[in-house]
């Protein structure tokens, strides 16, 4: 049988025969990750089952990333918590501290997933790895505990929607407007518990750093995982990054079944902008009028990598920040930091009058430096934007890419870089 990627992945981690979607498969896991949220309650669940060892101590994986530094004495009580398990079970991989980076940026720069894994995490966002070629989905801290005992679990074999995106890349369009403009397109459950398999002339050509930021927000259409073929790109990208795995091939075969194929042409699409409350509410950069702003945010799991404080940097460069605009950037793990840093990045940055902060999920979830007040409204190059994310309920994420961010903050309002 045709097998499509999610197919694929989920036959190399099983000894159950992959036979149609739908179907029930115990596979073996290559990585079991958790963060200072969910990581105590995978550990109280682990506890719990009388669990007493890790089946692996080199494939669990434990970030402190959501409240670094801790920002009270609650969220300091959650890392003491991770940090003695690690202890107790000879953890390899603990992140916190100076090594710590936002865990979805963090693990494939580290080498920790690569190209035919299988990967869960107690985070939504583990979807991200998709981009280098692993079946990674997030799971419940239960799920979670379960499988760092026993080094296996379960799922049910997706079906697949298969997304190409073709046609001539505008100068200033980027993988976060493609996410966008298909999430607007399907919906955000027009995917839901399904492989969302991206190809076409666009993708062959797209960035490793695009396509993670792709699959990071898969889950924000409902799917299950979000995944590209493993070619060259992917290989130059894992080689670089120190993961020390054999790469296989790994591309869907010719005449696999698709629940439905979807096709984005973007030849001259403008940059688009993801409106309150959800990622699907989604129109050009340029249709939203004089929509002033108070804070624009760029970092995250879905885009704080260097390509996105590159982006950022092109447009800040020589510019200063609108007054009365915070504008927070968050380079995602230290060595995107150092990069910056090394390239004069920073410089420009805070030139431009921006707050260089820590490499933290922060402002994303309205944990802790960005907070929104009531009436606030705020562009993000983060992954989601339902009434309260990031504040006050009465306040407003707007989502973009890192070139809208910067010229938003440059601009004062909503705005492309066209119009600056």
């Amino acid at each position: 049988m045709p097998q499509t990627l999610a197919q694929k992945l989920l036959q190399s981690h099983t000894d159950d025969t992959v036979e149609r979607d739908g179907q029930i498969v115990q596979c073996r896991v290559d990585m079991v990750l958790a963060n200072d949220i969910t990581g105590p309650l995978a550990i109280k669940s682990f506890k719990g089952m009388g669990a007493e060892k890790v089946f692996d101590r080199d494939k669990i994986a434990l970030v402190m990333d959501h409240f670094t530094p801790q920002k009270d004495i609650d969220s300091a009580n959650q890392v003491m918590i991770s940090r003695r398990f690690a202890q107790e079970q000879h953890i390899t991989h603990y992140y916190e501290g100076g090594n710590c980076g936002v865990e979805h940026t963090l693990l494939p720069e580290q080498g920790l997933v690569g190209p035919g894994d299988v990967v869960i995490g107690a985070d939504s966002h583990t979807c991200t790895y998709g981009g280098i070629g692993a079946f990674a989905t997030g799971m419940g801290s239960t799920d979670i505990a379960a499988a760092m005992a026993l080094g296996e679990t379960w799922f049910k074999v997706p079906s697949t929607i298969r997304v190409n995106i073709i046609g001539e890349m505008p100068q200033w369009l980027r993988a976060k407007d493609l996410m966008l403009m298909l999430i607007g397109t399907i919906g955000v459950d027009g995917a839901l518990y399904k492989a969302l398999e991206f190809g076409g002339s666009v993708v062959d050509k797209l960035p490793v750093e695009g396509r993670l930021c792709m699959a990071n927000m898969a889950i924000e259409a409902g799917a299950k995982v979000g995944l590209f073929a493993v070619d060259d790109l992917t290989r130059a990208y894992c080689t670089e990054h120190q993961c020390t795995k054999a790469i296989p091939d790994l591309a869907a075969d010719s005449g696999a079944y698709y629940e439905r194929v979807v096709e984005l042409d973007i030849t001259g699409k403008e940059p688009v902008v993801a409106c309150p409350h959800l990622p699907s509410n989604v129109k050009p950069v340029s249709s939203l009028g004089n929509l002033s702003v108070q804070q624009v945010i760029i970092g995250s799991c879905t885009n704080g990598r260097i390509s996105d404080m590159r982006d950022a940097a092109i447009v800040l460069r020589g510019r200063k920040v609108a007054a009365g605009v915070r504008c927070i950037i968050l380079p995602s793990t230290p060595t995107v930091w150092r990069q910056a840093m090394k390239e004069g990045l920073l410089e420009i940055f805070m030139d431009a009058g921006c707050i260089v902060g820590p490499c933290t999920c922060g402002p994303c979830l309205g944990g802790h430096m960005g907070i929104l007040g009531d009436g606030e409204r705020a562009v993000t190059t983060t992954n989601r934007n339902f009434k309260g994310r990031m504040g006050s309920l009465n306040s407003e994420v707007y989502l973009a890419s890192p070139i809208v961010a910067a010229a938003t903050a440059v601009a004062g309002i909503i705005a492309g870089p066209d119009q600056l």
